[in-house]
């Protein structure tokens, strides 16, 4: 039984396409990363030097990475979460239907994938977003001024975290484990608080600004050049010395073990505005026009869900399997990202030509509405394609 066309998804004409050319880049750029820990043990995402660090190549793609893209990204990623329950609820509550035990729903198919994902790789997110939805549900009517601030603290509540939870490792790094010592063991419960509480914070934080951010208009791209041109400036200016004082932190301890948790706060401290920054370049950019890298960009993020899996299953199949130990390298995994973008820009658009959702998209839409989805485009001059 199909439902009633109130309850169908989001047309593709009601896309904002500034959102899809965020979430384009955010997906993208997760990988760079998310690949540290598909090809590398645990520690050397935190701990540049605990592997992959040999050649100059190696120590030039660890210190951008960590400057440029850890934490950042998945700020983007957790900015447009929270942007999406608001527009999803808005367009349901538009046509008529019950928005709040839709979002739930969702999102419980959203975790059933997330626990599917994390039995290909330990570093999901969808798990960690599907848990927060409900707190978005709750919160999202608050002022906008109120969700900024409560996303700020919240973000910055995990370096204040981390310089308590750094007072109680030992000098000798007793109870870091294997999240800064390659073979290191079992983290102590005090470090794996501080993983868990850092997840959580910086991803419901970030949610609470970017559903703030949604309710003031400033992610539809439409707004005057300047103000994103401020946040650039200011976002850039802040973000990046905060982020690179961290890795400086470490490099000149030595990676010594007195800078393992606390080391990260600066990086963490760096995500808002750095993520900021990222918006307004994103979104000047998107305002260019219809370029080829426009429409690939967008058909990535409007895919991104697929694209976010299957770049964990690239990740572990070539960089854990066919690579072995003996062949990984930073250098190497970033020559692995590279392949993987080039593959999901090459394929996306052309799968959106003749189909209305990414497949995993289609598969998460379907079971969200109980109806199986139309998942071909209509030949044109029929009515327009369905997209969400």
């Amino acid at each position: 039984m199909h439902p009633a066309p109130s309850n169908s998804p989001t047309l593709t004409k009601e896309r904002i396409s500034n959102l899809d050319a965020i979430r384009g880049v955010a997906v993208l750029g997760i990988l760079v990363m998310n690949a540290v820990s598909y090809g590398l043990p645990r520690a050397a995402y935190f701990n540049l030097s605990a592997a992959g660090w040999n050649s100059l190549a190696d120590k030039v793609v660890g210190v951008a990475g960590e400057i440029l893209v850890d934490q950042k990204m998945m700020g983007l990623f957790s900015l447009l979460f929270g942007a999406g329950i608001v527009l999803f609820a808005d367009r349901a509550q538009a046509r008529g239907t019950r928005a709040n035990p839709l979002i739930l729903w969702r999102n419980v198919l959203l975790l059933g994938i997330g626990l599917v994902h994390t039995m290909m790789w330990e570093g999901d997110v969808l798990t960690v977003y599907a848990i927060c939805a409900p707190v978005l549900v709750i919160l999202r009517r608050v002022r906008p001024s109120i969700l900024l601030v409560l996303g700020t603290v919240t973000v910055l509540s995990s370096a204040v975290v981390a310089l308590i939870v750094q007072l109680t490792i030992p000098l000798d790094g007793t109870g870091l484990g294997d999240y800064w010592f390659p073979n290191g063991g079992a983290m102590s419960g005090s470090v794996g608080f501080f993983l868990l509480n850092d997840f959580f914070a910086r991803a419901l934080g970030m949610m609470l600004i970017g559903v703030a951010l949604y309710r003031l208009g400033l992610l539809n791209g439409t707004r005057e050049p300047s103000l994103y041109r401020t946040w650039i400036r200011w976002g850039m200016g802040i973000g990046i010395p905060l982020a690179t004082i961290g890795v400086a932190a470490q490099i000149a301890t030595g990676f010594s073990p007195r800078v393992a948790i606390v080391g990260e706060a600066p990086n963490t401290l760096a995500t808002i505005p750095v993520a900021m920054a990222y918006l307004g370049l994103i979104s000047l950019w998107n305002r260019r026009g219809e370029g080829w890298m426009h429409r690939r960009v967008r058909a990535a993020g409007r895919m991104a869900l697929t694209n976010y899996l299957t770049q964990t299953l690239a990740g572990v199949l070539v960089l854990r399997g066919l690579l072995g130990a003996g062949g990984r390298s930073r250098a190497h995994i970033a020559l692995f990202v590279a392949a993987v973008w080039a593959v999901q820009l090459a394929w996306s658009e052309p799968w959106l030509r003749h189909f209305r959702f990414g497949p995993v998209e289609w598969l998460w839409r379907s079971a969200t509405y109980r109806s199986v989805q139309p998942l071909r485009m209509r030949k044109p001059g029929s009515s327009p394609a369905l997209s969400g």
